[in-house]
């Protein structure tokens, strides 16, 4: 007898083993304590408490049970944490879940779901991912789910949008960051103004955009084909306007997620290599920014070496100078003179676009095409239409009214997009066809074929006659400008040869020379600016009363024609905050000169080695400078299309605009690097004493560690106010060994410009001297990397390397001294031609 309980009893305690070990549920009586997981009955999810990296703080959380990499995907108390492992999720007497602490003093967080604590019977993990609450009476109905209130991530069979009888709106919002759960400042949403479409918002601006839904998918995503690896439902009624995505092969994990960098990107799970293979992401092109090109602007991507944005049919830029400058964010206007409806209008057809925003458009599904068109036609403020659902020949109709915002074009996919224009305009495309399906056959074959024979004619008489024209312009400008020119200065180079060689690259604005003459006063010298080794900078004042510097490139400064295309055709690809704009240039003859933005304050050595001046910049400001300089550096080097070493990087390259921030100058001597190339050699030395690598100055070699170097003598320089060349103290014979003598000795401080008298934050300047020391030591793989300076400079509790005994501080540096050469703002001279012949040991 004894022996028979004793086999029921271990035969139930087994039974009881295996239910709980694999129970999905969680009950009034069975809650889920810190340390428990429940396992969704396919296994596919699991429900528990987790950590993130480098934090204690617990979270509840669901993430996929059969992938080795977590992967977390709802977290419930995302902006609560529990601080300790006393966490309990449970069904209370309410009907709701709730997390608490085991004295259930505190509750952290909970589904506040009203009325329902008799039909509750438990809540459950399904295989889908999503915790549900059942009722009693019916286990089909929730009476709440996780599906409708995501974190950051959107799993198949999720609804996406809004119930309209409640007014749930279920969004995606991203982490705070990588290691911290709570919600972030970027979400994912639909909106439902015109025509649905869904956006990207940081806080809340727009910043991308998928266009309108056309039926086979969204406007703008044009990887949502007929072969896409989702079936996707989309249900707009009464009810509801919702998308859903269910994945085809259901042993695929698949998700969508919005990430702490701004990025929504479709993830696959990729068993063989244990990892997350991202499949599709946007925004991840200039085209994708919510209104890049502005009002009217329309972006296509895939216009070779010119800028991406153009206007929209019929329109023209509302701001052509910073259209020359790759700005398009003011977009596009109604050209001068048209005659908008007046007999004739038409529109123009736009193939393959991503359709402007529709939240300034209205829709009615009970039109077609035609219908539209004329609808359109009748109503002087319809801008342009489109059809809302492109399926078996199209029907609804989206009328624009007001600014058409955020137009793109795609090589595949997207719709027409049909953009209104009058009479005049409309003869200019041949994409509006007739309606009649008779066509005459001489009208079809004859008359274009004159037409082109005529256009041609034409434009053959034309070119003929301004060729003429531009000779005698310019004889006539050699006898009135108040300097002379060598005519054949550059023989088989002449003028126009170099104007298209530089514009085949870029898109700039080519000044001719009277209109740099007449800004600059005939550069008089109350214009001038500055000089140095390259030549003279002036101001001037354009006709339009923008301001502008003219770098006039002196033919003596040997920075040839090589430098002057070099700078043109690198700055003009760059656009950045901390680097300094480039409006144009102007070439002819023997006459180079580059057309800059007008920066009040000139260079930064003009502040930081003129004593009177040193304290307007006191130390927020000079650390606020720093920090420009690093971001400017390290788009050059990481964050642009291009990766570019300056090669020339000193105080007086770096300008102040009139609020003091510093943007970066002279690419003259810049080199672009291949992608996967880290190191150049050159024999011929470029850039300025005293700022110069080691390894650069003495063999040739230069990489991103040689502007990193720069850095470093040009931060110390901010720090101590001071030249690189300007101590001759015991046994220092310039700055980098005067720090280093005072770091060793513990007198760091001592270095410190006396005009901050005491108002720094001492922990930050030790820092700053700190990083300064590790950018100039002699080896370059002992320095940093721009984008370790920027780390090192946002995160002062971080622990940073002994540095190794710095370059240069026992050489006596003869080059570094003044020399009749030498800029008068950047106190030392500037090497364009240094040819190596003999490999010096270090």
């Amino acid at each position: 007898m004894y022996q028979q309980k004793t086999i029921l009893a271990s035969v139930f305690l087994f039974l009881l083993f295996r239910f709980c070990s694999s129970t999905d549920t969680i009950t009034l009586t069975r809650p889920l304590k810190d340390g428990d997981v429940l396992v969704s009955s396919g296994e596919n999810f699991a429900l528990g408490f987790f950590s993130t990296r480098n934090s204690n703080n617990r979270y509840v959380g669901i993430w996929y049970h059969k992938v080795s990499e977590q992967t977390v995907v709802w977290v419930a108390n995302r902006d609560n944490p529990i601080t300790n492992s006393s966490g309990i999720l449970s069904v209370d007497q309410s009907g709701n879940l709730i997390l608490h602490e085991a004295d259930q003093r505190f509750v952290f967080w909970s589904t506040n779901v009203s009325g329902v604590a008799n039909d509750v019977f438990s809540a459950q993990l399904l295989d889908s991912g999503n915790l549900v609450l059942f009722q009693r009476t019916n286990r089909q109905v929730y009476s709440w789910q996780s599906f409708d209130y995501p974190s950051n991530t959107l799993l198949p069979g999720m609804k996406f949008g809004m119930d309209r009888k409640t007014g749930l709106k279920r969004m995606i919002t991203s982490w705070k960051s990588s290691g911290n759960p709570g919600i972030g400042e970027y979400s994912y949403a639909m909106e439902f103004v015109g025509s649905t479409q869904l956006f990207l918002y940081k806080d809340m601006t727009k910043i991308w955009r998928t266009g309108s839904w056309t039926g086979h998918g969204w406007s703008g995503v044009p990887e949502m084909t007929q072969n896409f690896i989702f079936n996707v439902t989309y249900v707009d009624n009464n009810n509801e306007v919702a998308i859903v995505y269910l994945i085809r092969n259901s042993s695929i994990f698949s998700r969508l997620v919005v990430n702490e960098s701004g990025i929504v990107e479709r993830l696959t799970w990729h068993e063989a290599n244990r990892r997350w293979i991202g499949f599709w992401s946007a925004p991840k092109e200039p085209c994708d920014g919510y209104s890049h090109c502005g009002s009217f602007g329309i972006c296509d991507p895939y216009k070779s070496g010119t800028f991406e944005c153009d206007c929209l049919p019929g329109y023209e830029p509302q701001a052509p100078q910073d259209w020359y400058l790759r700005d398009g964010s003011k977009g596009c206007k109604r050209k001068v003179g048209m005659k908008m409806c007046k007999n004739g209008d038409g529109f123009v057809e736009l193939a393959r676009a991503k359709v402007p925003d529709t939240s300034t458009a209205r829709v009615n599904m009970s039109m077609g095409l035609e219908a539209c068109e004329e609808f359109c036609l009748r109503n002087c403020t319809c801008e342009g239409y489109a059809i809302a659902d492109v399926r078996e020949g199209g029907r609804g109709c989206i009328t624009w009214y007001g600014d058409m915002i955020d137009t793109r074009t795609f090589s595949d996919g997207g719709q027409s997009l049909y953009i209104r224009v009058d009479a005049d305009e409309l003869a200019k495309y041949s994409s509006k066809k007739p309606k009649s399906s008779h066509k005459n056959p001489f009208l079809v074959i004859v008359m274009p074929v004159v037409a082109a024979g005529i256009f041609f004619s034409t434009c053959i008489c034309c070119y003929i006659k301004k060729k003429n024209n531009k000779k005698k312009k310019d004889n006539r400008k050699e006898h009135e400008v108040g300097f002379s020119f060598t005519v054949d200065s550059y023989k088989s180079r002449d003028g126009s040869f170099i104007e298209k060689d530089i514009g085949e690259n870029v898109d700039l604005h080519v000044f001719d020379l009277m209109t740099i003459v007449a800004a600059t006063d005939n550069f008089s010298p109350s214009s001038k600016l500055g000089e140095g080794g390259f030549g003279t900078v002036h101001k001037g004042k354009l006709a339009n009363g923008q301001e502008i510097a003219v770098k006039r490139l002196s033919q003596s400064s040997g920075q040839g024609m090589q430098e002057f295309k070099n700078e043109v055709t690198l700055i003009a690809k760059l656009q950045h905050r901390n680097l300094v704009r480039l409006f144009g240039y102007c070439f002819h003859r023997d006459e180079q000169m580059l057309i800059y933005e007008y920066l009040p304050n000139k260079g930064l050595d003009s502040f930081i080695f003129d004593q009177e001046k040193a304290s307007l910049l006191d130390w927020n400001k000079r650390f606020q400078i720093i920090r420009g300089i690093v971001r400017g550096l390290l788009y050059l080097h990481q964050d642009s299309r291009l990766k570019i070493i300056h090669r020339d990087l000193k105080a007086s390259n770096v300008l102040l605009d009139a609020d003091l921030n510093p943007k970066i100058a002279d690419f003259g001597m810049a080199k672009i690097f291949g992608g996967d190339q880290d190191e150049a050699k050159t024999r011929r030395v470029v850039g300025t004493y005293g700022y110069m690598s080691p390894e650069y100055a003495m063999e040739g070699l230069f990489s991103v560690k040689s502007d990193v170097f720069s850095f470093g003598i040009l931060l110390l320089e901010i720090i101590s106010g001071r030249k690189n060349n300007s101590y001759y103290l015991e046994n220092s014979v310039n700055l980098i060994g005067h720090a280093w003598d005072l770091w060793k000795q513990d007198k760091a401080l001592t270095l410190v410009d006396s005009t901050l008298g005491d108002s720094f934050d001492d922990r930050e300047i030790l820092l700053c001297i700190h990083v300064g020391i590790l950018c100039v030591q002699e080896s370059a793989a002992d320095r940093p990397t721009m984008t370790d300076v920027a780390f090192m400079l946002s995160n002062s509790e971080t622990k940073l390397p002994y540095p190794n005994q710095p370059a240069f501080i026992f050489r006596q540096l003869h080059y570094g001294t003044e020399s009749t050469s030498a800029s008068a703002s950047g106190g030392v001279g500037s090497v364009y031609d240094e040819m190596i012949t003999i490999v010096r040991a270090r």
